[in-house]
């Protein structure tokens, strides 16, 4: 069992930055590769960017390429969004995942919720205008 916390939410204006953090409790955080997503009120659930777990790639939504950049620190066992050029459609709260390295399937479906076992409980990013 993986148990994920996010932190780094908060309020910030249209054009500014935040960087989420999520802290992994398993010891073989090696073993996941991670992912972003994101659920707007009275809106689904969506991709916003993943990591393998060696770090050597990386995928991102369009909404959000050019603007945010993931990171991963295996030894910290922590996994990183860096928001820029935030706006206000980017308000949501943000989930942290962890997906197996093996028998999941993640590497032919890494932006799809499916292919991740365990999941955060949120941190809320609000964008004002």
């Amino acid at each position: 069992q993986v148990q994920l916390v996010e932190s780094g939410g908060g309020l910030v204006q249209a054009g500014g930055s935040l960087r989420l953090s999520c802290a992994a409790s398993e010891r073989t955080f090696s073993d996941y590769h991670m992912g972003w997503f994101r659920q707007a009120p009275g809106k689904e659930r969506e991709f916003v960017t993943a990591i393998t777990w060696s770090g050597d790639r990386t995928y991102y939504s369009d909404s959000v390429k050019g603007r945010f950049t993931i990171s991963r620190d295996n030894a910290l066992k922590r996994v990183y969004l860096q928001m820029n050029s935030l706006k206000p459609e980017d308000t949501a709260v943000y989930y942290c995942a962890a997906g197996r390295q093996y028998g999941s399937g993640w590497s032919n479906r890494p932006t799809e919720s499916g292919a991740y076992a365990y999941w955060g409980q949120g941190t809320q990013v609000t964008v004002s205008s």
